[in-house]
Parts: structure tokens; C-alpha cells; sequence
């Protein structure tokens, strides 16, 4: 749309992951098979975590969150890129792209929050068990994950306002497979400074200051476990979390801790292709293949779903 001497930008035109027609194809059935693998993973974790009583305590509770916000934090990008792997002009709107840029990142702030809220707990039931169930108790926990999910909100309004203040008057080709803010930035025919050094301060607030209280956190519990036959306990019992925390910090550290000018590359998609589509995937895997309280659920309630349906 013309304005004066401007275009403004009404729509986008994502270049995706590659632009060898004979690799969409392939490209299409590998991620529509990650998605689909990650929708039942998650869905699964949420169904027999809320069916089995087994189950019904606070470690659970956050989970069933994880696997709620990974379902949709998945499903905000990988449909459209399915979509877009069948197209030859892969366009989104601009209200679209806002659209998806605000969801991912109300998403990912969410998720950072809800790591530190599952390491707590993790911290509590192993260095003060005898106080946990007072501690931990249902109210508390919602309240937690409450504070997990406003705390991305408020990050993905702030820093979206900021972005939708800003003129895209001219470019309009995303060097990406969906609308990440960093990639967005460099779009606008504007000073983004300032937009790039508040995208960088809410990740140090929202990312990194949660990775070191959940790093403080799990060096606390190495040092108040002193017997080895404890510590590997401890080790057994959080290393599920532990994993999913070095996957998905990492990887945001990747994207969000660079001040100034972001060069996107094709490290910076991979990057943001591991947490945005694999990650979500890889959670309840993890999750399910470490846990033995997860596999005995899972026995029991498929066993008595196959005893209903003989009889």
C-alpha cells in the first residue's frame, strides 16, 4: 500500500529454510511428523497427569503446564510452515505476523518463568521433604504459575508495542520461517536501537536471571546433599529438568543476548528452530523415557483401557 513517498508494508514474504523446491517436500513430512509427535507427547503427559492420582502433585502440576504452553508454543509456527513448504509465494500478513511474533514470545517469556517454578519444586521436595507438602501446596502452585505466565505476557506486550510503533515502509522479506522479533527488527526503515537494547534487557530479565536462580538452585542442592548415594538420587531425580533447561536456554541465549545489530544467519534459525519446534517435541520424550512414575501411569491406565474394551 502507498502512502506519500512510502510503501507501507502490509504483508510479508518468509524465505523459510530453503529455497530448493525439490527439499519442500521432504521438509513438509519430517516437520509435519515432529509436530505431530509433539502433540501427542504433550497431550499425552496432560492426560495421564491429570487422570492418574498417582500423579496429582506439584511436580505434575507444573508439567501439565510445560506440555499445555509447548502445544501451543509449537502450533504458533509449525502449521504455517507446513504450509508455506506446499506454496511457491510463502506470504503472511502483517497482522499475522504480529499476531505470531506475539504469541511466540508470550510463550517463550512463559516458559522461562515456569522452568524456575519446576526447579523450586525440585528444590523443596529434596532438601526440605518433610515441609514440601506444606510448602508446595495447590495454591501456591497455581499462584506460581500464574506469576509464570503474566511475567510473559507482559514481556510480549511491552515488546511488541514498542515493534508495532515502529515504520515498515519498504522491505518486506523475512529471512526466516516465521515473524521472531529479532528478525522483524531488522525490516523496520527506522532507528531500532533503543527497540534492540529493551529487547535485550527483558532477556536478561525474563531468561537470564531465571537460569542463574535455577543454576544457584541446583549447585544449593549438590552442596546440602553430602553423601554420594544422595546426590545420585538427587541427579536421578532432576536430571529430566535439567535437560530441558540446557535445551532451551541455550538456545534462546543464542537468539536474544546480542546487543546491538542481529546479523540473522542460518545459525540463528536453527537455533530458534531447536526451541521453537524440536524442544516442544523433545519435552515429554524426556520427560516419559527418565520417569518411572510417567511409565508405571502409563502402564495402568493403558491396562485398564484394554481390560474395558475386552469386556
Amino acid at each position: 500500500m502507498v502512502t506519500g513517498n512510502f510503501t507501507i508494508v502490509v504483508e510479508f514474504i518468509l524465505l523459510g529454510l530453503t529455497s530448493r523446491q525439490d527439499l519442500q517436500i521432504l521438509l513438509f513430512i519430517v516437520f509435519l511428523t515432529c509436530y505431530i509427535v509433539s502433540l501427542i507427547g504433550n497431550i499425552v503427559i496432560i492426560w495421564i497427569s491429570s487422570t492418574n492420582p498417582r500423579l496429582h502433585t506439584p511436580m505434575y502440576f507444573f508439567l501439565r503446564n510445560l506440555s499445555f504452553l509447548d502445544i501451543w508454543y509449537t502450533s504458533c509456527v509449525v502449521p504455517k510452515m507446513l504450509i508455506n513448504f506446499l506454496l511457491v509465494k510463502k506470504t503472511i500478513s502483517y497482522n499475522g505476523c504480529v499476531t505470531q511474533m506475539f504469541i511466540h514470545m508470550t510463550l517463550g517469556g512463559t516458559e522461562c518463568c515456569l522452568l524456575l517454578s519446576m526447579a523450586y519444586d525440585r528444590y523443596v521436595a529434596i532438601c526440605s521433604p518433610l515441609r514440601y507438602t506444606n510448602i508446595m501446596h495447590p495454591t501456591f502452585c497455581i499462584r506460581m504459575a500464574a506469576a509464570s505466565w503474566f511475567a510473559g505476557i507482559v514481556d510480549s506486550v511491552v515488546n511488541t508495542v514498542y515493534t508495532l510503533q515502529l515504520p515498515f515502509c519498504g522491505a518486506n522479506v523475512v529471512d526466516h520461517f516465521f515473524c521472531e522479533m529479532p528478525t522483524l527488527l531488522e525490516l523496520a526503515c527506522a532507528d531500532t536501537s533503543l527497540n534492540k537494547t529493551f529487547l535485550f534487557f527483558w532477556a536478561i530479565v525474563i531468561g537470564v536471571i531465571p537460569f542463574f536462580v535455577i543454576l544457584i538452585t541446583y549447585v544449593n542442592i549438590i552442596i546440602k546433599i553430602r553423601t554420594t548415594t544422595g546426590r545420585r538420587k538427587a541427579f536421578s531425580t532432576c536430571a529430566s529438568h535439567v535437560i530441558v533447561v540446557a535445551l532451551f536456554y541455550g538456545t534462546v541465549f543464542f537468539i536474544y543476548l546480542r546487543p546491538g545489530r542481529i546479523h540473522v544467519s542460518s545459525y540463528d534459525i536453527m537455533a530458534t528452530l531447536f526451541y521453537s519446534v524440536i524442544t516442544p517435541m523433545l519435552n515429554p520424550l524426556i520427560y516419559t523415557l527418565r520417569n518411572k512414575d510417567v511409565k508405571l501411569a502409563l502402564k495402568e491406565t493403558t491396562g485398564k483401557k484394554i481390560v474395558l474394551w475386552r469386556k
